[in-house]
């Protein structure tokens, strides 16, 4: 086999972990590093033998990685790292703030390009193996509609949007899509579904003490941009049953294009994840896209692109004559 792939880590946290389990399970890729915020010493990872450094001594590492994959978070870190890091690096990310992609892949392109480096942007499963999907719908059936729904799975944001507000010590969310609203688009009559009927919301609270579980039902439930929009059911439950029954981060979900062809002709196509670990899986996709942006980069292909641009090849460590023979 040929040299190996040399991989870092920006940030260890849920997706961080996810990323060194992943490149742990590929045949042509090593980890070489982590690069953390926190203290080095107070991060323990699962292989004991890879070295943790100061993100902030990243640079030095220029010659020792191939390709680095960053896993902070789309709200206040890969904004800032994004662009900083892919002048320094091949960058693969999971930028998911969809209004906000095209300005950040500007941002990044910009750095990327001037420095020679490939970077990747906005992958995982939705933004991702998702857009792709909606992409293939939109191309082969041009006379239709596309539906995504998402879960049944526990919603980060949503979550932490609960944990926010007066009176709640701790809580869950999870999105759940209406099976009578699938069944309908898997039809093939292409309904118009609100947002409501495409998706209810599961909250399990844990109340703080003297809280009113009342006001505290009436604030999730009412919360506009999250829960106001939406069927929501609050249940409260202890915190033992909290950490017996909620602490996995499940999810997945669904892609739907549902068109017409010839003289009517319904079609249906569809692309479907039921994942146990969220993180896990999204750095799954990280890691396979990591591979294809050293790819591009050795064949010239600068600047920030996104799934939309990488060749499906790219993404495997086997050679395009074995993916002929194995898999076309």
């Amino acid at each position: 086999m040929s040299q190996k792939i040399r991989v870092g880590i920006a940030g260890y946290g849920n997706l961080g972990r996810g990323t060194e389990l992943a490149i742990a399970k590929t045949p042509d890729m090593e980890l070489v590093a982590v690069f953390t915020r926190r203290d080095p010493a107070d991060v323990a990872l699962v292989n004991k033998n890879v070295p943790v450094y100061k993100l902030d001594d990243i640079a030095q590492f220029q010659d020792k990685i191939d390709v680095l994959v960053l896993c902070g978070g789309s709200k206040s870190d890969l904004p800032e790292q994004g662009p900083a890091l892919s002048a320094l690096f091949n960058t693969v990310d999971s930028f998911d703030t969809h209004a906000k992609i095209p300005e950040y892949f500007e941002a990044v392109n910009n750095s990327a390009e001037l420095a020679g480096k490939t970077s990747l942007i906005a992958i995982g499963w939705d933004p991702g193996l998702f857009s792709i999907n909606r992409l293939f719908g939109e191309a082969i059936l041009p006379e239709g509609a596309t539906y995504t729904f998402w879960g049944k799975g526990l919603s980060q944001g949503h979550s932490d949007a609960i944990r926010r507000l007066p009176g709640v010590k701790a809580g869950v969310q999870y999105t759940i899509p209406v099976e009578e609203a699938m069944n309908k688009v898997r039809s093939g009559t292409m309904p118009v579904l609100s947002t409501r009927e495409k998706h209810k919301r599961d909250c399990y609270v844990v109340l703080a003490e003297g809280a009113s579980a009342s006001e505290v039902e009436r604030s999730i439930v009412t919360m506009p941009d999250y829960f106001a929009d939406y069927d929501t059911t609050v249940t409260f439950i202890t915190e033992e049953e909290l950490k017996r029954d909620h602490t996995a981060m499940p999810h997945g979900g669904f892609v739907i294009r549902s068109g017409k062809t010839g003289a009517g002709t319904n079609q249906v196509m569809e692309y479907s994840l039921a994942l146990d670990s969220n993180p896990e899986f999204t750095s799954s996709v990280l890691v396979a896209y990591a591979r294809a942006a050293y790819r591009l980069n050795q064949m010239g292909q600068t600047g920030a692109k996104t799934a939309f641009d990488v060749p499906p090849g790219l993404l495997s460590p086997k050679s395009a004559a074995e993916l002929r023979k194995e898999l076309l």
